[in-house]
């Protein structure tokens, strides 16, 4: 049987080897995986100030597809399913407190490893941008 974290660094290799693969054969596979390794690096400390419901709904109103994506890779991981994210995002607006404070830890501890992977697999590091905008507004 494996342990939660070992299951997040499963699905979270898995998920970014796939999304190097598939920037690859874009035009641009620099600034996608940028995008992606960016915000995986900037998303734990976005739910640790904000605090998680806030967080995630920043994060989906961005627009980005690969802001997106991460939600959607993030929420597999958590919840083992597929929704387009929306499932998550909803799931942190209604939960209880106590449901709430599980979900914050496990999305921090599963975010520890799309970070690592950010890093080692697609090569982002902190602080790297793809277009030149901080995360909370334009430059």
């Amino acid at each position: 049987m494996k342990t939660r974290k070992q299951t997040y660094a499963d699905c979270a290799f898995k998920q970014v080897g796939a999304l190097k693969k598939a920037s690859e054969t874009e035009k641009d596979p620099k600034a996608s995986s940028t995008r992606y390794g960016s915000m995986a690096h900037k998303l734990p400390v976005l739910i640790r100030t904000a605090g998680l419901v806030q967080a995630l709904e920043f994060v989906s109103s961005r627009g980005k597809e690969e802001h997106k994506l991460l939600l959607e890779h993030l929420e597999e991981a958590i919840l083992g399913q597929q929704a387009k994210g929306q499932k998550l995002l909803a799931l942190s607006r209604e939960a209880q407190l106590g449901e709430y404070m599980r979900l914050t830890r496990e999305c921090l501890s599963a975010l520890l490893w799309y970070k690592r992977f950010a890093e080692s697999v697609l090569g982002v590091k902190p602080g790297d941008e793809a277009d030149n905008r901080a995360v909370g507004g334009e430059k």
